[in-house]
């Protein structure tokens, strides 16, 4: 059974995990250390269980602890060759991925990770590059999405093959709007290669959902533009507008930023 847990979510640090009783991935380790090592042993795991490290792209938020965690528990990490460069080169970084465990993905070509069938693809945003990751297990369709300037036709395609969804609602647009920062960090998060509004994630679910869409998961949150309850609200709110009821037909569920999840088995 393919299990998922998010360990947090949004610029405070990214990592989400996804096991079996054979195999594990992380995709995304922006937390430190010290804080996943704890995370691990309060669910009763364990990162040497760890077989790969996924990235998504090369912010701070995201990789913070890929090259201590790769060292210490010799998990090898897999990004573009535009990501590893940006992983080598931010001073977040302490710890680099030493060369052995340097693993090359490209958009659109699938890999396989012991159970986990792999296909990254292309996410706009202000980074060096940015993927998504659908990850195929057994039956089971997973497909995370994060840091999204805008939705493309790709993105779109992955929407509708998901059973299970991670999808960014970084802000609301009228918080943003009013809010404390200044203008070129608004222009940057509203721009086609910033961050994704819950009410544009909440059209791209209601337009490509299909039937076998069981959960979606709400992440990335900004702490000062958006709220859990608002974001939450105003993604179900625009698909009730489309005919789709949250609950019914798919639940939906907002991820905290700094608290990890229950274990949701994926079935």
């Amino acid at each position: 059974m393919l299990k998922f847990i998010s360990f947090g979510s949004g610029s405070s640090g990214n990592c989400y995990c996804l096991f079996t009783e054979t195999d594990g991935i992380l995709i995304d380790a922006g937390l430190g250390l010290r804080t996943l090592k704890k995370h691990f042993k309060d669910y009763g795991l364990r990162l040497a269980d760890i077989n790969s490290l996924l990235v998504t792209h090369d912010h701070a938020d995201h990789i913070k602890s890929a090259g201590s965690l790769s060292h210490d528990f010799d998990i090898d990490v897999y990004a573009t060759r535009k990501v590893h460069a940006g992983i080598e080169q931010n001073y977040s970084v302490k710890t680099k991925v030493e060369p052995r465990h340097v693993k090359v993905i490209e958009q659109g070509t699938p890999f396989l990770l012991g159970s986990f069938a792999i296909t990254p693809f292309n996410v706009p945003h202000d980074s060096s590059d940015n993927v998504g990751y659908k990850v195929v297990c057994g039956e089971v369709v997973f497909v995370l999405m994060t840091d999204i300037g805008h939705v493309t036709q790709e993105i779109r395609n992955f929407v509708g093959e998901a059973n299970y969804l991670v999808i960014e609602a970084n802000h609301d647009e009228e918080m943003l709007a009013g809010g404390a920062y200044p203008q070129h960090l608004k222009e940057r998060i509203l721009g086609p290669n910033g961050h994704l509004a819950n009410a544009a994630c909440g059209r791209v679910i209601a337009e490509c959902a299909t039937p076998s869409l069981r959960k979606v998961w709400l992440c990335h949150l900004s702490e000062e533009n958006n709220h859990p309850v608002l974001a939450q609200k105003t993604v179900e709110n625009v698909l009730r507008a489309h005919g789709i009821v949250a609950g019914v037909d798919f639940t939906v569920e907002v991820l905290k930023r700094k608290v990890p999840t229950g274990v949701y088995e994926l079935v």
